[in-house]
């Protein structure tokens, strides 16, 4: 069997965010910002569980939930790549996929390492603005030149991010539109 190289670019077909993968990350991302929300909720209640525990403590939560949620929206991308390259009998990795792999990695340790920092000097407001304006940027750097359709998904992330730092209490809502806007994203890029 003659294998589809020539008429299938692998960047183009392996970890794209589109279709079901894009939903996924935006269910990934709806259930991210409930879950900080209820978490901060819960933890300035004095008679709630959460609320008995050490800002570190919730720190910690937040790290470990923000690492579950990339660790998830990669295994998303990668068995959504993989069942792509199967299915069109290509290579999974190639000079492309692992030069975007190389991007997505860079992009993970830096975005992490900034808020992270953030946090650290107790810049906690600029946590949700800076994050959604680096994703913006991070979904520039990794999109196919050739998926233009990306570049709503990347100003409005972009947008969210100017839009939480003039309302820092506006980064519940900002997570959650997002979330939406990668499942609407999902639904119309299939």
């Amino acid at each position: 069997m003659i294998k589809n190289t020539h008429l299938h670019d692998n960047f183009e077909v392996n970890f794209t965010l589109k279709g079901f993968t894009s939903i996924l990350i935006g269910t990934y991302f709806f259930f991210l910002a409930y879950a900080y929300k209820y978490i901060l909720d819960s933890f300035l209640i004095d008679d709630h569980a959460l609320g008995l525990l050490s800002p570190q403590i919730v720190e910690i939560i937040f790290i470990s939930l923000a690492a579950v949620f990339v660790l998830f929206s990669s295994f998303a991308l990668f068995f959504s790549g993989k069942r792509t390259s199967k299915r069109f009998q290509i290579n999974l990795w190639n000079g492309k996929t692992k030069s975007t792999f190389l991007k997505y990695l860079i992009g993970i340790v830096i975005v992490f390492s900034t808020l992270i920092t953030l946090m650290n000097l107790g810049f906690i407001d600029y946590i949700a603005p800076t994050f959604l304006i680096m994703y913006a940027f991070f979904l520039l750097l990794v999109r196919n030149k050739t998926r233009n359709n990306l570049l709503y998904l990347s100003g409005l992330s972009l947008l969210l991010g100017i839009y939480c730092l003039v309302i820092p209490g506006y980064w519940y809502s900002s997570l959650t539109i997002l979330g939406i806007a990668h499942g609407t994203y999902g639904l119309i890029e299939r």
